[in-house]
């Protein structure tokens, strides 16, 4: 069973930045580059969204709503994926979960198999 921890969460001003970082753990069958990993985010009162997501080869896909402001990036070495998040807007507002596949990246949350708790990430104007 796979475990996905993030932290990196926290208050901070609108146009500030935030590092978040996913750390993997539990894998009997594979290893952590076999798993592409995503990033979503939930809003109060609104459904979890797609932030970004990375390949196991690298290859990234992001939403229109953060592309330019948000970066993924992975340690297959220390087994974590991080999201960098630079000017930061009130609308960023929610908890960050991160997610694990086996397979191709994906914008769906249907396809991930794996998620961590999540963290809260604060903007404020």
């Amino acid at each position: 069973q796979v475990q996905l921890v993030e932290s990196g969460g926290g208050l901070v001003q609108a146009g500030g930045s935030l590092r978040l970082s996913c750390a993997a753990s539990g894998y009997t069958f594979s290893t952590f580059s076999d798993y592409a990993m995503g990033w979503f985010r939930q809003a109060p009162g609104k459904e979890r969204e797609f932030v970004t997501a990375i390949s196991d080869n690298g290859g990234t896909d992001y939403a229109d709503s953060v592309k330019g402001r948000f970066s993924v990036s992975r340690d297959n070495a220390k087994n974590t994926v991080y999201l960098q998040m630079n000017s930061l807007k009130p609308e960023d507002t929610a908890v960050y979960y991160c997610a694990a596949r086996v397979g191709g990246r994906s914008w769906s949350e249907q396809m991930y198999d794996y998620w961590g708790q999540g963290t809260q990430v604060t903007v404020s104007s």
